[in-house]
């Protein structure tokens, strides 16, 4: 029997079921008698609008003609139930210009109103996580979306987002500058207002005339070796040594860390498997000798013995330990280790690549070992081949054979 896969997606800003079928004039015959069916040009497809009424009346007109595929639209349907399901924030009082945005009937927002989100931008906030949601973005970046878009929601008072023009909205981030806001937040509310303009309005466009400030270039902060022996011997735990010896070791974010599973150490390859870390991309890394017995050292004595990740958390078995207690065994290393910078977990990370590159090691390698889209500092898109990263030496391994590091 025929397949035809139903999929949500989002028309005009409002939510669809798109039908989806290999060409066949029988089930076009049958679609097209479905009640408000339209066809899509741009993508050359069959849509209703998305409501149970419309899913019965698929269903039904499809019954003995075509198997449904409904596993894209189930788990959209489920990920949409926990986002109606989650509380906005209640607005943060906030002191409101009524100039930010110059508007032909007069200013955007009464100070009264400056605590409130009008009904109709509070949807719009709604529409807008789902719509995220449905494009799979990530949960760090549903969460920054949000609460940029729940400033500029509250901001704007009664006054609806979707009528505001590109004058409008350049008035408003020159404002924010003008605040004091620094380049990365208006760089963070930009993309938030981006997405909605463009990608939920379907304004295509909305933000070519808008120009971003400039960021400041900041140097990344560096531990040199000394710093970093003090460091790990200042933990004694076997699972945090093992967290940091990890990070610094291969490289990886501190997301990366806690997230990698069993599986994905590879002793017979000498890799560990980095899977869907920033931006959505897997890749393989250098699993260092030294690290491979730091970590069955660690397993062997660790009660209870980890059951799905490397590192689990103290509460149902197969949890993954949280990124924000690896960061808090990061600073209380800092501390007892007497170092003074203002570093953060992170800077492992920066210490791994910087010391591999005082090494000699090729600059592309270290592109591509850091999972980064672009290097400024060497060609753009510039790939090498994947099984070379292997043979890369982990700065750790030299470190360990100079008989500083406790374990």
């Amino acid at each position: 029997m025929k397949t035809v896969v139903l999929e949500p997606f989002f028309h005009k800003t409002k939510e669809q079921i798109g039908i989806r079928f290999e060409r066949d004039n029988s089930l076009q015959k049958v679609v097209k008698r479905i009640w408000q069916a339209k066809w899509s040009q741009s993508n050359k497809f069959w849509y209703v609008p998305l409501s149970r009424d419309s899913y019965d009346r698929i269903c039904k007109a499809f019954n003995g003609k075509a198997e449904l595929d409904i596993t894209v639209l189930k788990q959209y349907l489920e990920k949409r139930k926990k986002v109606q399901a989650t509380k906005v924030p209640k607005p943060l009082p906030m002191q409101i210009d009524s100039q930010v945005v110059s508007m032909p009937r007069g200013s955007i927002t009464r100070p009264s109103a400056a605590f409130n989100i009008s009904s109709e931008n509070l949807h719009a906030l709604k529409l807008t996580v789902q719509h995220l949601m449905l494009k799979a973005y990530s949960a760090s970046t549903i969460r920054t979306y949000r609460g940029e878009l729940l400033v500029y929601f509250q901001q704007l008072g009664n006054h609806p987002a979707q009528t505001l023009t590109t004058e409008d909205v350049k008035r408003y981030l020159q404002k924010c500058l003008q605040d004091g806001l620094s380049e990365n937040t208006i760089h963070s509310r930009t993309n938030a207002l981006k997405y909605y303009y463009e990608q939920v309005l379907g304004r295509q466009k909305f933000f070519f005339e808008i120009p971003r400030p400039k960021k400041h270039l900041q140097l990344p902060k560096v531990l040199g070796e000394l710093e970093l022996t003090r460091l790990f011997n200042a933990i004694s735990n076997k699972k945090h040594k093992a967290i940091l010896f990890m990070a610094y070791s291969a490289g990886l974010r501190v997301s990366e860390v806690v997230n990698i599973k069993l599986r994905d150490v590879d002793s017979d390859r000498m890799q560990l498997f980095v899977e869907k870390s920033k931006g959505k991309k897997d890749r393989y890394v250098t699993l260092s000798p030294v690290l491979l017995d730091v970590l069955r050292n660690y397993i062997r004595l660790c009660k209870p013995r980890p059951k799905v990740y490397l590192f689990e958390g103290q509460g149902d078995p197969g949890t993954q330990y949280s990124a924000r207690s690896a960061q808090k065994v990061f600073q209380l290393a800092r501390i007892r280790a007497g170092i003074n910078k203002e570093v953060s977990f992170h800077c492992l990370r920066h210490s791994f690549a910087t010391h591999i590159l005082e090494k000699g090691v090729d600059i592309r390698y270290i592109k591509d070992i850091l999972g980064h889209f672009s290097i400024k500092t060497t060609e753009r898109y510039l790939h090498v081949k994947k099984e070379q990263l292997i043979h890369i030496p982990s700065p750790l391994d030299d470190i360990w054979k100079k008989g500083a590091i406790e374990w």
